[in-house]
């Protein structure tokens, strides 16, 4: 099929996620491959991969060890159910994920996607207390501008309201306890931010205990909300008051796991235990749709027992452990171990934070963001008053495809935008990113300011 033909045919009959296809029409990307961060379009136009293929791929793309894992894996079986049966890639990665997990969580149930690992871990918490005959703690807690998936049950305890308002009739009511969102808030003191959000939370937890089954959080930092990152000891302060008031802890490292913070998971940073903690995107360096939620065995047991108690987890999709996928995950994380990704990833992020100084001083950048290799920039109109441009003009958009024409892809969130790149990249190519980012983001506000 030609150029033309791929791009009419693109048009014509695909739907993409999260875009309006007008969008699309304007300004079309097809991707035909890619190499090490590198992407290449039909037209052999190469692009640095500056959001890691939506926040997933690990050692860039075509990594010779996990091509070779998925090859294997063909020669064996592609795909057998996990409904009833198992098979031997799923269980040798479901104990190495207990391994290098948080001590306290012991199983592992699959799933395909971010969005549905932190489904089933609000069935699993709402039917733990069924099971356990505490049947009025139906409730979930939730953070104001949370994102933790697409799907009906993760948009319930989701709070963007740009992604969510539509579907308030298909949503379940979760309570809203407030984010300690640092930029912006009347206080400097991160402590006083902090102890404020946790107050809050204390006040609802008091109230409504025994109607609530579980909290809802991202690990440390707000990803599709726009990239917030938590005052240092808040999650901490959140597990302690799950403790206190005997509510399910859920974490979500969809985003945050497998080395992005520089831990392994962000958890580690404030050594929190959760009794629930959702993963996916880098379980497989970026090749193959795989997730997982995690338990404790406290929750396990609780639904274990013969079928005509009726205590089983009615869940479970086609593809739920899928051979190919589990080695490629089994693949990527022998890869952390061989290369010593992490200490590499910590080696990194002080140098895209020296490296970010530079984007942080100019003069519509409002806030720079990092934790890790997880960046985020907001672009302001004011940068004292942090006057935000108006959204109809959508600054970021038009930032990240001017990026596109410099050499690199990324994608906003409104006027955010996301640097994110894979954790394999050399410091040559974040140096690279890192200028196009610059230069992206003040060729577009400079021309907005100087024509308004």
């Amino acid at each position: 099929m030609n150029q033309q033909t791929l791009l009419e045919n693109s048009k014509k009959h695909l739907w993409l996620p999260f875009t309006q296809m007008t969008d699309y029409e304007r300004d079309p990307l097809i991707i035909e491959s890619g190499e090490g961060v590198r992407l290449r379009d039909i037209y052999g136009n190469e692009y640095l991969d500056g959001y890691s293929s939506l926040w997933l791929n690990i050692h860039g793309h075509r990594k010779k060890e996990i091509d070779e894992a998925i090859k294997k894996q063909l020669d064996s079986i592609a795909h057998s159910t996990l409904l009833g049966a198992s098979n031997v890639p799923a269980i040798e990665l479901a104990k190495k994920l207990v391994e290098i997990t948080p001590s306290n969580l012991t199983r592992t149930f699959y799933s395909d996607s971010g969005a549905e690992s932190v489904e089933i871990a609000i069935k699993m918490a709402y039917q733990y207390w069924h099971n356990k005959g505490y049947t009025s703690k139906r409730k979930f807690v939730t953070l104001t501008n949370g994102y933790h998936g697409d799907t009906v049950g993760a948009i319930s305890v989701g709070a963007v309201d740009l992604y969510h308002r539509v579907y308030g009739s298909l949503m379940f009511e979760s309570i809203k306890a407030p984010f300690p969102l640092v930029y912006r808030h009347e206080s400097e003191h991160l402590d006083v931010i902090r102890d404020e959000a946790l107050d809050e939370l204390h006040k609802i937890f008091e109230k409504h205990n025994e109607e609530i089954a579980a909290i809802t959080v991202e690990a440390l930092i707000q990803g599709a909300g726009g990239m917030n990152i938590m005052p240092p000891g808040y999650l901490k302060g959140v597990e302690k008051l799950c403790r206190k008031f005997n509510i399910l802890l859920i974490v979500d490292e969809v985003a945050t796991g497998f080395g992005r913070t520089g831990k392994m998971f962000a958890i580690e940073h404030e050594d929190v235990q959760p009794d629930l903690m959702t993963i996916a995107k880098g379980i497989t360096g970026g090749y193959l749709p795989i997730a997982a939620t995690m338990a404790t065995e406290e929750i396990y047991d609780a639904f274990y027992g013969e079928y005509e108690e009726f205590k089983t987890f009615f869940h479970g999709h086609s593809y739920t452990g899928n051979q190919l996928g589990c080695a490629a995950a089994l693949a990527n994380l022998k890869i952390y171990e061989q290369e010593n990704l992490i200490d590499k990833v910590q080696e990194k992020m002080a140098y895209i934070a020296y490296e970010l100084q530079n984007i942080e001083e100019l003069k519509h950048v409002g806030d720079v963001r990092q934790l890790g290799l997880m960046c985020g920039i907001e672009l302001v109109m004011d940068k004292q008053t942090k006057e935000p441009f108006p959204w109809q003009e959508r600054i970021g958009y038009k930032s990240t495809l001017r990026m596109r024409q410099l050499g690199m892809l990324t994608r906003p969130l409104g006027d955010v935008v996301v640097f994110m790149p894979p954790l394999a990249s050399s410091k040559e190519e974040l140096s690279e990113m890192i200028s196009i980012l610059k230069q992206g983001i003040e060729e577009t506000t400079e021309a907005f300011v100087s024509v308004n």
